[in-house]
């Protein structure tokens, strides 16, 4: 592989809602560079730590009807039974949760943990309570997607956090989605909750690391051949 090649390989993208941060502290940076020296580099690193923030790297997808895959980077903070929240219009019983925290260092991009076509999307506004905490789910800013798929209805809800003060949705109902496809985003720190039915099977653990369109949360059953995969 040459030099060039490496350099590209090394590269990832960066979504188009992080150019104003990028662009506002390269600005400031280059204030800096004429008015105040410490000021520059601050805000150097700041417009680098925004391009970080907002990477948007491609992901290789395990491909199987019966997969859910985790829609967020970062950590598996919850396995739980629970009652979904009511604005989804999911029938009412006990729900598998399974939550994944994302902290700032963490990608933002959000993609679906299944395929399906989006029946519903529910936003509901709300506090900022630490997104670690249970009750974030009930009282935080949230916006939900419900999903119809080969296994009825699963949804995926972003969640704002005690910084996480903007969510970005990329899709719209009646969109058709693939497994592992991009979402949305929420900006600074924050975190995602899938809703499956009680009976599927969990294949991570609390504190697991989760990475987003790879890891595979859970399967609604079938048999363990999941060999091939795409890259998104």
């Amino acid at each position: 592989m040459s030099v060039l090649q490496s350099i590209r390989s090394a590269l990832v993208p960066i979504r188009r809602e992080g150019a104003p941060f990028i662009a506002a502290a390269i600005g400031v940076a280059i204030v800096g560079l004429f008015l105040w020296q410490p000021l520059f580099w601050i805000a150097a690193i700041v417009a680098g730590w925004c391009a970080y923030f907002f990477r948007d790297p491609p992901r290789v997808v395990p491909i199987g009807p019966d997969l859910v895959v985790s829609p967020a980077d970062g950590r598996v903070s919850a396995i739980v039974l629970g009652t979904p929240p009511a604005e989804l219009g999911l029938e009412a019983g006990t729900w598998r949760r399974i939550s994944v925290f994302m902290n700032v260092f963490d990608c933002h991009v959000n993609r679906a943990p299944v395929a399906g076509r989006i029946t519903k999307i529910a936003y509901r506004p709300g506090k900022f309570f630490n997104a670690e905490l249970d009750k974030a789910s009930e009282h935080n800013e949230r916006n939900g997607l419900v999903l119809d798929t080969s296994h009825g209805p699963v949804a995926v809800v972003q969640i704002a956090g005690l910084v996480a003060r903007r969510i970005v949705c990329f899709v719209k109902e009646g969109d058709g989605l693939a497994a592992g496809d991009r979402i949305g985003m929420i900006r600074f720190g924050s975190r995602l909750d899938v809703w499956l039915p009680e009976s599927v099977r969990v294949l991570v653990a609390e504190g697991q690391t989760a990475i987003a369109g790879e890891t595979i949360l859970a399967r609604f059953g079938g048999d363990d051949e999941h060999r091939r995969a795409r890259v998104v």
